[in-house]
């Protein structure tokens, strides 16, 4: 079995893993995402998945694959990623309602043991509905939507919110399935030799 490190605090990345067969440790890689500035929405996600990776394949010496991911919402081209607080959680489900964005996922993956490296963007496009005010307020005092990049889920409770996607659900919880098996393959590793 081939070691599998996720350089992400997210519970639902794990969650996905997991639900897939692997077993990830994680380690949160402590990268500053403010550093990264004047990129577009899905070159944003790719890079920050990258420094994740980085910072935390600096540590890791037992030859394990280190895998770094983040999530950034497009909306009119502006790159969303968590909102700070709920206020401006409440302003960007108005702007979101009723419309549609494209959720990007950079996933980078390192071969600790070659020094080989992968990376690749996942993008989604996912379709709001069109909620009220009333609704927008509840779901911003769950909390729910301070933590996720886009203020939303789909695996949560804002799936109700979320009318339909083209592409990966996977890449939209933050982490596609595909696209990882990919990236391993690109490296020389089966994907079924993660499986725990």
């Amino acid at each position: 079995m081939t070691r599998l490190v996720l350089a992400s605090a997210s519970p639902a990345r794990r969650a996905t893993l997991r639900a897939a067969g692997i077993e990830p440790s994680v380690v949160v890689s402590g990268v500053d995402e403010s550093v990264v500035a004047d990129l577009a929405p899905g070159p944003l996600a790719l890079r920050l998945a990258e420094l994740k990776r980085d910072a935390v394949a600096a540590d890791v010496t037992d030859g394990s694959l280190v895998l770094g991911c983040d999530s950034v919402l497009d909306l009119d081209g502006e790159a969303l990623g968590k909102p700070a607080d709920a206020p401006e959680a409440v302003r960007r489900w108005e702007a979101m309602r009723g419309r549609s964005g494209v959720l990007h996922t950079g996933h980078a993956l390192r071969d600790t043991a070659s020094g080989r490296e992968a990376a690749a963007l996942g993008s989604t496009v996912v379709h709001f509905a069109d909620v009220s005010d009333d609704e927008i307020a509840a779901y911003v005092a769950t909390g729910e939507p301070l933590q996720v990049a886009g203020a939303f889920t789909i695996d949560g409770l804002g799936g109700a919110f979320v009318t339909g996607i083209e592409g990966d659900h996977h890449n939209v919880v933050g982490l596609s399935l595909p696209l990882l098996r990919d990236l391993l393959a690109e490296l020389g590793h089966a994907w079924t030799d993660l499986w725990a």
